[in-house]
């Protein structure tokens, strides 16, 4: 079993691949446990459109260690959008389970909204998660569902 940790920051990331409408968490599983030798895929869970429908596949349980941010894994719970959003815009239904999901961890684990942050944020050489992908109003969207 991995190391167990209780998540103080939420990482947001994007796969930097065009979602298939079908479930790439798998291939994202594979490439992590098979390419990279890792013991599961490195992130907690990942958010993809299935049809027209977005899911939530879980990758890492919440209290295990992940593999997703250099030096930040102890402490931080990661979730990967499926998309490549330095091209793509986040599709709006992927966007607001986004916000559902990760408000219902900030109140379970009484993380505060400012410490909702991008990939990019810990590992400046890239725009994970994406040009397009605003966690300033990610977080502001996360916030006033928390406040309603």
């Amino acid at each position: 079993m991995a190391k167990i940790m209780k998540p103080e920051i939420v990482i947001i990331h994007h796969s930097l691949t065009k979602d298939s409408g079908t479930v790439s968490a798998q291939a994202i599983r594979k490439y992590h446990t098979e390419v990279l030798g890792w013991t599961d895929c490195g992130y907690h869970a990942i958010i993809e459109m299935v049809g027209d429908r977005p899911e939530i596949i879980i990758g890492r349980m919440m209290n295990e260690q992940g593999a997703h941010t250099r030096r930040h894994n102890r402490n931080s719970y990661g979730l990967c959008f499926v998309g490549n959003y330095d091209k793509d815009e986040v599709p709006p239904k992927m966007w607001h389970l986004g916000v559902r999901f990760v408000a219902s961890l900030c109140d379970v684990l009484n993380i505060e909204t400012r410490y909702i942050f991008a990939h990019n944020e810990f590992s400046n050489y890239k725009t994970c998660p994406g040009k397009n992908f605003s966690v300033l109003g990610f977080q502001a969207n996360v916030r006033d569902l928390l406040n309603t």
